[in-house]
């Protein structure tokens, strides 16, 4: 990438016989929020911590702005970092908490006073100077510890899942608050989350891993509209995943499924021939329900449904399929939500991702 701020070339790291981070090469922009997504032990945090000098590489190489800090120390890269857990001092307040990073500057008590009180307008903590760790909330906590790692204005802020333990309305707050902090601010953000939702409301680009490699580099449209793979499809949101088989290919392939018939869709830039096995994903909200048998309407048994106040789910199983069952989600369907009755299923065969793997 040429307007690469941060590379990272080539990097692996091994713990005993358990490679942790499996050759990764990535680069992200200045001032780009950058999340790495995956299920716990895909090697997202230790990347994470590669990148803040918190851990060596046991191979490859780190750049931030064209310097390398490969094996330069934590306290000394551009960097800062958040913890999951915050690490707020119990024994300070939010004033001590925040300016804590700052004891290595030699500042004035003038000179410190005003850049704590910068960083707690910055995170909307103005008049919390003398309150002590436990008297504040989860999500004042995380402020605290945000405002502590920008404090020191640093080029690089590392986020090791710093929501994790908010709860859910909490979290949705948090999340819109750290976006416009990060915009206004305009600091380059390395997000480590394991939820879905979150990174894609958050990131200008998404890193998907598994077992320390990286499976998809995208914008979070591009992630949950054209996942690269079946492993990223099933990880990224809800999606209906369904074997096929390769009929005939042409302008469109035609593939057939146990649960759908024969169904034609685009190759998704795949090469496939006929007789090959693949997989046919499609969304929830791309598929629809009506009580009437329309044209192209597939017969199915509903077999479950959850009220969701926006939306509703509904699990059906279709009447000629194998036993497997699709998801629905939809807002106005009319007809019987009892599990056991009987409606029709439709959809647009342009809403199919055809993948190979």
């Amino acid at each position: 990438m040429a307007d690469a701020f941060i590379e990272i070339a080539s990097v692996s790291k091994v713990f005993g016989s358990v490679t942790a981070v499996d050759n990764i090469s990535l680069s992200i922009r200045k001032g780009e929020f950058f999340s790495l997504l995956g299920p716990s032990g895909c090697g997202k945090t230790t990347l994470l911590r590669v990148l803040g000098g918190f851990e060596t590489p046991s191979d490859g190489k780190v750049m931030i702005e064209g310097q390398e800090v490969t094996h330069m120390p934590a306290h000394l890269r551009p960097t800062n970092m958040v913890f999951q857990n915050y690490a707020i001092f119990p024994h300070l307040n939010v004033e001590q908490n925040v300016a804590y990073g700052l004891r290595q500057q030699k500042l004035s008590r003038e000179a410190q006073a005003e850049k704590v009180s910068a960083a707690l307008s910055m995170v909307q903590l103005e008049g919390f100077e003398k309150r002590g760790a436990d008297e504040m909330s989860g999500g004042q906590k995380q402020r605290v510890a945000l405002a502590r790692a920008l404090i020191k204005r640093p080029k690089v802020l590392l986020l090791d899942e710093p929501l994790g333990a908010l709860d859910k309305k909490l979290r949705e707050e948090m999340q819109i608050e750290l976006r416009l902090l990060q915009q206004q601010v305009g600091i380059t953000v390395v997000f480590v989350t394991h939820d879905q939702e979150e990174a894609l409301t958050l990131s200008d680009r998404i890193a998907v891993m598994s077992e320390g490699r990286i499976l998809q580099n995208a914008p979070p449209r591009e992630i949950y509209e054209r996942p690269c793979s079946r492993a990223v499809a099933d990880f990224i949101g809800q999606m209906n995943l369904l074997d096929g088989i390769i009929e005939s290919v042409g302008e469109q392939v035609l593939v057939s499924s146990p649960e759908l018939g024969s169904v034609s869709v685009d190759s998704n830039n795949q090469t496939v021939r006929a007789g090959d096995a693949v997989t046919l994903a499609v969304r929830p909200e791309n598929l629809s329900l009506s009580d009437n048998p329309a044209p192209g309407g597939l017969a199915v048994t509903l077999t479950a449904s959850s009220y969701f106040g926006d939306t509703t789910h509904y699990r059906v199983s279709p009447l000629q399929g194998d036993g497997s069952t699709l998801d629905v989600s939809q807002q106005d369907y009319q007809g019987s939500d009892r599990s056991g009755d009987q409606a029709w299923l439709h959809f647009d065969s342009r809403n199919f991702l055809l993948l190979k793997d």
